[in-house]
């Protein structure tokens, strides 16, 4: 798959955030882990699995897609990362600065469909551990939930965000964004420690040498038989509108 307001240090403590601020990207923010798309398969009853397709589309820009081509094989599937173009050439990624990221998902399927899409954001060291004492809060996405997308609270935590999308989608369309822009809390800043030796004053910064994580799943469930379909796949009750094209949650 995985990354505003500017604030004043000491000299010294500029040097060190900049320093801060390449490790916290590692070889890149293409670092970010690929964003995956796909189906749950738990649900096969009075479904046509060939017609279901999803797309996640990052920026204008489909990112990963899967489509079922028959009753166990996928077909055009494509896996790529999220975050891979959030920097122009030479640009330096900045704590504290808001980059556009908004995500959406496209019917690439034949039927019209229910989605949702959980993202999950995780520091993580060097060699991929996930460091869970470090705040996964202060990857900020902003997201947007007056245009048919909602947060499932109940679902979701600290490091994850479970969101629902209200409409049915029909087949080639899109979803609107259900966020605008990513950014790192200029906070970071703060989470120094200040050791004196030798009449050398060092500052380690918490978040030194760890890169930053999004990660996009989304799952897609036919419109017929939403609820029970919902239901079954997903887990989790939901109200469907008797035509079928709206669900809440309960």
């Amino acid at each position: 798959m995985k990354r505003k307001k500017k604030r004043s240090f000491p000299k010294v403590t500029v040097l060190l955030l900049a320093a801060s601020a390449v490790l916290l990207v590692g070889s890149g923010v293409g670092s970010a882990r690929a964003a995956l798309t796909y189906y749950s398969e738990n649900y096969s009853v009075q479904m046509n699995m060939q017609s279901i397709g999803v797309s996640l589309v990052e920026n204008d820009q489909v990112v990963s897609s899967r489509d079922y081509a028959d009753a166990d094989k996928w077909e055009g599937t494509t896996e790529g990362s999220l975050l891979s173009n959030l920097l122009g050439e030479d640009e330096k990624f900045t704590p504290g600065k808001k980059y556009d990221e908004a995500i959406s998902v496209t019917n690439s399927g034949n039927i019209d469909t229910f989605v949702r899409v959980t993202i999950t954001k995780s520091w993580q060291d060097a060699n991929g551990g996930k460091n869970t004492s470090l705040d996964p809060q202060l990857i900020e996405l902003n997201y947007l939930t007056d245009n048919g997308w909602v947060i499932a609270e109940d679902q979701s935590t600290t490091e994850r965000t479970v969101l629902y999308y209200t409409k049915a989608l029909p087949v080639g369309e899109s979803t609107p964004a259900l966020s605008d822009t990513l950014r790192i809390n200029e906070s970071i800043a703060s989470e120094v420690n200040k050791t004196v030796k030798d009449n050398t004053i060092t500052y380690t910064y918490k978040y030194d040498g760890y890169t930053f994580h999004l990660d996009a799943e989304v799952d897609a469930v036919q419109t017929h038989n939403a609820k029970d379909a919902i239901k079954s796949a997903w887990g989790v009750d939901v109200n469907v509108t008797e035509d079928e094209t709206g669900l809440s949650l309960q």
